[in-house]
């Protein structure tokens, strides 16, 4: 019997699934606010960010406003997080990922440039986000504080 007849054999025994690098990088990256990335990793206690960034949201919601309202701007912190999960897991190599996400499970392939083309996607969106977020909070704190009084932001 071949080796990799034997990884598979072993993979299907044991019922676990493969995790792949892409696949949570990019779940990290456009779903990491929600917590997506840790269900699918099987962390435990993944329902806490889910449950956290569904609250947000709701709160975002109630609002005339909902892009103005404090409670989106606390969903960046789950979403920044995301953004950095994302890299650090695409760029980590092969065998420390496998070691921790896929025990006992053999990689048939390396994993090549797909996560490190997730990485860079992430990298790209996650700093247009951040850049946003940090705009939007100046401008609330700003107006907030009167030192926009006289400037009409909505000018066309």
């Amino acid at each position: 019997m071949s080796s990799s007849t034997s990884a598979g054999a072993t993979q299907a025994a044991q019922g676990a699934t493969f995790r792949s690098k892409v696949k949570v990088g990019l779940l990290a990256s456009l779903l990491g606010w929600a917590g997506a990335h840790w269900w699918y990793l099987g962390r435990r206690r993944a329902w806490l960010v889910t449950a956290y960034a569904a609250v947000m949201v709701t709160l975002s919601g109630r609002a005339a406003i909902w892009w103005e309202n404090p409670a989106f701007f606390l969903l960046f912190i789950p979403a920044i997080d995301g953004f950095i999960e994302a890299v650090v897991l695409c760029l980590m190599s092969d065998a420390r990922f496998d070691a921790r996400y896929n025990p006992g499970l053999v990689r048939q392939t390396p994993s090549g440039w797909g996560p490190v083309l997730v990485a860079l996607f992430t990298v790209l969106i996650g700093s247009v986000g951040l850049m946003f977020g940090l705009a939007m909070i100046v401008i609330y704190v700003w107006t907030q504080l009167g030192w926009l009084d006289g400037f009409d932001l909505n000018s066309d």
